[in-house]
């Protein structure tokens, strides 16, 4: 028995050949890729979690931190408000530290 293969049919048996193991790959790839997808979409929902969360926090951070804008805000004006009569206070202090200097000075030289 003899068998004869022409160049076509072994073209075509390679050819054959080259789409099976091309199938082979595609499954395998399909595989990896599904479980890549699974996995990518876990890691999605926990970070739609996590900036869920995060927004929740900023809109807190940023009423703490108007209110501590405001309260600084009206300490300074109060500061600003005292610091005249801080000033006047701190003139007659002065102005009765003098008047006793002066007043050792003179009893100093009467003596």
């Amino acid at each position: 028995m003899e068998i004869t293969i022409s160049l076509k049919e072994a073209g075509l048996i390679i050819i054959g050949v080259g789409l099976i193991v091309l199938i082979g790959y595609c499954v395998s790839l399909m595989r990896n890729l599904i479980v890549t997808v699974k996995n990518t979409n876990k890691i999605l929902e926990d970070a739609q979690v996590i900036s869920g969360i995060a927004a929740e926090k900023s809109k807190e951070i940023d009423k703490i931190i108007g209110d501590a804008s405001f309260t600084v805000g009206k300490v300074s004006d109060a500061v600003k408000g005292n610091q005249n009569l801080i000033s006047a206070l701190t003139s007659v202090v002065n102005a009765s530290a003098s008047l006793k200097n002066l007043i050792k000075k003179l009893s100093k030289k009467s003596k």
